[in-house]
């Protein structure tokens, strides 16, 4: 109900945005503002800022989009509830400093990587392919400055693996 809100809010605006943009009455020029603005950075389900972030393995990139859970409650919120995510998507749970670091599952039904990254910006530990529901502790191997969830067994797929660099 709150997502459905959200999305008509961020369609509303895009409307007033492209609307009020120099040149609107011209139809190119509208074009070209309401494709930028379509390629909002907020999250059509969650509602949360979306930024890049890439991971480097080996001599390869790899570029995601991910929701920005910066909040204690976006943190509690998390994908709980969640039924899918594209596959270049993810959810980067920044922290102040690094700490330790412990993830479960619970309400959450799709299984994920979680990602625990280091105040170098390196990977720590993944957790691959968390079991939907549970509400087992998943612990980083060290004190995380972000957590990063990505849809189950991308990681392995993709050839992330502990050590590699996470930008955002």
């Amino acid at each position: 109900m709150m997502a459905d809100m959200r999305r008509i809010l961020v369609a509303a605006l895009m409307i007033a945005v492209a609307a009020c943009s120099p040149g609107a009455g011209n139809a190119g020029s509208s074009l070209a503002v309401a494709e930028d603005v379509s390629v909002a950075a907020v999250h059509p389900v969650s509602g949360l800022a979306v930024q890049p972030l890439t991971v480097q393995v080996g001599q390869g990139v790899h570029r995601f989009r991910v929701e920005m859970a910066r909040t204690a409650e976006e943190q509690a919120q998390g994908l709980m509830f969640r039924t899918e995510m594209a596959p270049d998507e993810g959810m980067l749970f920044p922290r102040q400093e690094a700490r330790m670091a412990s993830f479960w599952m619970k309400n959450t039904l799709i299984p994920l990587d979680i990602i625990f990254i280091g105040a170098d910006q390196r990977i720590i530990n993944i957790a691959a392919n968390t079991v939907p529901y549970s509400t087992v502790p998943v612990p980083s191997d060290g004190p995380a400055l972000a957590i990063l969830e990505l849809n189950g067994g991308r990681a392995a797929e993709l050839g992330i693996v502990p050590g590699a660099k996470v930008e955002w």
